[in-house]
């Protein structure tokens, strides 16, 4: 996932520098594969409308505690996210096919859910946009980096990542326990996370979200804890 030490967002590549930027890539290491890349995006109703450009919000997952990776701290959390020059950041370090497809279907000013993975309660705990469209992800060239990889060439990098910048804090942290009461009792009932990815493809690190999701997740600040 992201790191709090990062490069700022759409500098270029220094030369042999410490590692920069976030771990992003929570999803199983076994999923970056050509069966990922090459798998249906048909599983959830959100993939389906992001194909059809019907839906334009995200959730993208990072770690808010401290994890070692290659020696290096992976953490990033929003709060990191927020104390950034310009509240700012490149999210960098996504590993998954699917995943990457999906950054490089981000549009500018499309708004995604920034969720807290990988730690004591994860759940969603603010909003971000979309600030600067896909471009190389700096990580897989850099030799110290935990995301390294020596099969990406800078000619033709196998790995994107996008801008983001913080927009506001969730006016409740919204915790992944409720947000599964609400996909199982909307499988039932038809409601809107019924085919929530978060549920239906939990290992990836970035994914679509419905208008109706979006919508939904965002009435749940209004409301007590279920």
């Amino acid at each position: 996932m992201p790191r709090a030490r990062k490069r700022p967002a759409g500098a270029a590549r220094p030369d042999k520098k410490g590692p920069g930027g976030k771990r992003t890539n929570t999803e199983d290491p076994g999923e970056a594969s050509a069966k990922v890349e090459n798998s249906s995006l048909q599983e959830t109703s959100a993939s389906r409308d992001c194909g059809k450009n019907l839906s334009s919000y995200w959730l993208m997952k990072s770690e808010p505690e401290s994890r070692l990776e290659k020696g290096v701290d992976v953490k990033f959390s929003i709060e990191d996210l927020r104390a950034q020059p310009k509240q700012t950041a490149c999210w960098d370090g996504v590993r998954n096919y699917q995943a990457r497809n999906f950054l490089r279907a981000m549009k500018l000013e499309e708004e995604a859910f920034f969720y807290h993975s990988n730690c004591r309660e994860p759940g969603i705990a603010g909003l971000m946009k979309i600030v600067k469209e896909a471009y190389p992800d700096h990580t897989q060239f850099e030799k110290n980096n935990p995301h390294y990889d020596p099969s990406s060439k800078e000619d033709n990098p196998k790995w994107s990542m996008v801008d983001v910048q913080f927009v506001r804090m969730m006016k409740r942290f919204i915790p992944l326990a409720e947000l599964k009461t609400h996909h199982q009792a909307h499988r039932a009932t038809g409601g809107p996370l019924k085919n929530m990815a978060l549920f239906t493809r939990q290992r990836l690190s970035v994914q679509p979200l419905t208008r109706e999701e979006f919508d939904f997740i965002l009435s749940l600040e209004e409301k007590e804890p279920s």
